[in-house]
């Protein structure tokens, strides 16, 4: 009997002492820091800093044809989108033009998107996918040129530039509404 409540007294003092060493430990940890990125700089803020409208306000100076957007295409956006922006593993970039209003629209940048400055926009922001940010206004001038050729919309000799861009009649525009205030020219 006196083995049966010693063995039972001990158990409940470590089972009484085992949570506190667990609380110890885990304030210990809590109180450190996770190492995590890093304090951006002004450098670093400024290169995502910008915004660019439909209008074209915010896009900067380059340009950017079709040939040279087809071999950029190739190298950095064909392994997720496929050979001429369809049957990618990720989302196709052309076809899908008259699907929108049908009972299975397919939403791409040739059949769905209202301005082609959001192409320009989006690719400069996040593409290409593994390393957003590296290509440069000329590249991404030449992407956007290649990607409305490729959907259609642009002949193959056209050049993008910031004033172009803007006067690129997308196929879908009609069915959105811009609801910021024209500037005053």
């Amino acid at each position: 009997m006196f083995t049966y409540r010693l063995r039972f007294i001990l158990i409940f003092v470590a089972l009484s002492i085992f949570p506190i060493k667990i609380v110890i430990a885990d304030s210990e940890f809590t109180n450190q820091k996770p190492s995590l990125g890093k304090i951006a700089t002004i450098n670093d803020i400024t290169a995502v800093d910008f915004v660019v409208m439909p209008n074209g306000d915010g896009l900067p100076i380059g340009s950017g044809n079709v040939e040279s957007g087809k071999e950029l295409f190739t190298l950095h956006c064909q392994a997720c989108h496929g050979l001429d922006g369809v049957n990618g593993i990720n989302g196709d970039l052309s076809g899908g033009h008259g699907t929108i209003n049908g009972p299975v629209p397919k939403k791409t940048v040739g059949s769905y998107w209202p301005y082609a400055t959001i192409l320009f926009d989006y690719i400069r922001r996040a593409m290409p996918y593994q390393s957003p940010g590296i290509l440069s206004n000329d590249e991404i001038y030449a992407l956007s040129a290649y990607i409305l050729y490729i959907n259609n919309i642009i002949d193959e000799k056209e050049v993008i530039t910031q004033k172009t861009i803007v006067d690129v009649k997308m196929p879908n525009s009609e069915n959105f509404i811009w609801a910021y205030p024209v500037k005053d020219q």
